[in-house]
């Protein structure tokens, strides 16, 4: 028998590094495994992994509090950064003309949530128990599906209360699985009360797709015939067209050459233009009619070659800075960015991953590779300096004290905040100070990941201890019959305003509602109802707004009314 001793200290010495080492990887490990698992054709995924915490917790599998802390408060700020980095190029332009109405609209729904926790907490529960918002405020965020949110408001409650935080993970979890079906039901509630038939919103969609075809890059064989460009310099055609084209090749006089800026136009020059689809009428019009030829197959000389942006110095610098045509004799035509095709345009500012379409001499396409980096290995190790660059910055900017009258304690944006500032203003502009951003997804999500099961292990294990006296003697019928309230009725109030006066379709929509609760599980449901693209644009168009409010506003709704 002594000679298991060995393995009953592993599992009994709390304070040793084998122990909390052995106690994340089970706890870790049961959850992930567990989270596969579906219900009613949702699983509940990571999270899972709060509750196998919160099962170690009680049966006092466990490890020294200052630990657990530490753990708990890492893997969140790795969570919330990468979760910034992920959304920081698109979080300003995500405000377009129906962004700002989409954006809007989950504001409006992130605000209702928030009015019906603080109702549900005046109608059903004690007000003058100190402990009863706060746990209020860990069911809003399950019922809303936020953990980032969850994590958030237990800093704030731990600059508050200090050591006697409450422990609101238990709400959370009593809050959470009815808080995925009850989006999902949601959503479904709405497509009936205002009489969606998914057969229209598809047609819709598709007409949609017709209308914004020609917003995509369109290529055209043209012949100059207009007596006004003889003699008349590129970048002259350019200034008065007031329309972004390139010319990638040009036959003059039965010479074929890359023109550059000062190339001069000659009448019966037939060249290749590539332009958005929008502008070729008036780029035909003004140059000349469209040609049925292909220099593609009759130029072998010239090459077209998709380049990797990969060298850093490349990293923000506009297509005219680099002088592609006058100084190394190509042209770039389009940039692929993130899977979807750009216009090649002089003033767009390239990032590292991105890739560019060159045309010209194959030696000089080689020597333009070669500056660019073209390297796809380099891709794939993540910038771990710029992460934690980021991470420094962050908490700096999130520790800063602001006084404000009236507050018990200066509000800080904290851990989860300031990181995740921080970590949307270097993916949006960090090639401007020379920070190269660039992560690839499997990168990111590996190391979101990481940072989202290392804190949800944490707060289950920290909250296991008295989670089943709360659930079971406590209110937790009451938490779950609250966060489900609280999960739908801002859906069932927004979600037909959104479709009957501004006119949303309806899978934009769904996506929509799903981004705003930032839940996975609904924006799946919306996917599969829909063959369009519909939903992932509605979700990613609120997502970067709706998470940087769920975060803020569970550090602010503590700060004010749990202090």
């Amino acid at each position: 028998m002594e000679s298991f001793q060995w393995l009953s200290d592993l599992f009994t010495t709390t304070d040793s590094v084998a122990h909390i080492a052995l106690l994340y990887a089970i706890v870790i490990a049961i959850g992930v495994y567990l989270g596969k698992i579906k219900f009613f054709g949702v699983s509940l995924g990571v999270t899972f992994v709060l509750f196998a915490g919160i099962l170690a917790g009680h049966i006092g599998f466990t490890a020294p509090t200052p630990i657990l802390t530490f753990v708990q408060d890492f893997g969140l700020i790795l969570f919330v950064f990468m979760i910034g980095l992920q959304v920081g190029p698109g979080f300003f332009e995500s405000f377009g003309t129906q962004g700002i109405k989409l954006n809007a609209v989950a504001a409006t729904a992130i605000l209702l949530n928030i009015l019906v926790m603080f109702g549900c907490y005046y109608i059903f529960f004690d007000t003058s128990n100190i402990n009863n918002l706060p746990m209020m405020v860990g069911t809003l965020y399950g019922a809303v599906t936020n953990t980032p949110g969850l994590g958030a408001a237990n800093e704030a409650l731990t600059t508050v209360f200090g050591s006697n935080a409450p422990q609101i993970a238990s709400a959370y979890a009593c809050a959470y699985p009815l808080g995925v079906l009850g989006i999902i039901g949601a959503i479904i509630l709405v497509r009936y009360i205002c009489k969606v038939k998914l057969d229209n919103e598809e047609k819709q969609l598709e007409a949609l797709d017709e209308t914004n075809a020609n917003k995509k890059p369109y290529k055209m064989h043209l012949e100059v015939t207009n007596k006004y460009l003889e003699g008349k310099t590129l970048l002259q055609v350019h200034d008065f067209l007031n329309r972004d084209f390139v010319v990638s090749r040009l036959v003059s006089n039965g010479e074929l050459c890359i023109p550059n800026r000062d190339t001069i136009f000659h009448l019966g020059d037939q060249m290749l233009i590539v332009c958005a689809e929008a502008d070729q009428e008036a780029i035909t019009a003004f140059i000349g009619p469209k040609l049925d030829i292909d220099f593609e197959q009759q130029d072998q000389p010239m090459v077209s070659k998709r380049i990797v942006i990969t060298n850093p110095k490349v990293n923000g610098k506009t297509l005219a800075s680099l002088h592609f045509s006058s100084v190394h004799g190509v042209n770039v035509t389009r940039v692929t960015r993130h899977g979807m095709d750009i216009f090649a345009s002089p003033t767009l500012p390239l990032q590292v991953g991105d890739r560019i379409m060159v045309v010209g001499p194959e030696d000089a396409v080689d020597r333009v590779a070669g500056k660019m980096g073209n390297s796809i290995r380099r891709l794939d190790a993540p910038n771990i300096a710029t992460i934690f660059v980021g991470i420094f910055i962050g908490l700096i900017f999130g520790m800063f004290p602001l006084a404000i009258p009236g507050m018990p304690v200066p509000v800080k944006l904290g851990l989860a905040g300031g990181p995740l500032i921080i970590a949307i203003l270097i993916g949006r502009y960090g090639y401007k100070i020379h920070l190269v951003t660039y992560t690839t997804t499997s990168a990111n999500m590996m190391l979101r990941e990481i940072g989202l099961v290392l804190f949800l292990a944490s707060v289950g294990i920290k909250a296991g201890a008295g989670f089943f006296e709360t659930v079971v003697q406590g209110d937790g019928l009451l938490y779950v019959l609250t966060g489900f309230l609280i999960t739908i009725i801002p859906i069932l109030i927004v979600g037909p305003i959104a479709r009957l006066k501004f006119g949303f379709n309806y899978f934009t929509l769904a996506g929509m509602i799903a981004g705003t609760y930032t839940d996975p599980p609904a924006l799946a449901y919306a996917n599969s109802i829909c063959s369009k693209e519909a939903p992932a644009l509605g979700y990613s168009t609120v997502y970067p707004l709706a998470m940087f409010l769920r975060i803020f506003t569970a550090q602010i709704v503590v700060l004010f009314f749990c202090g």
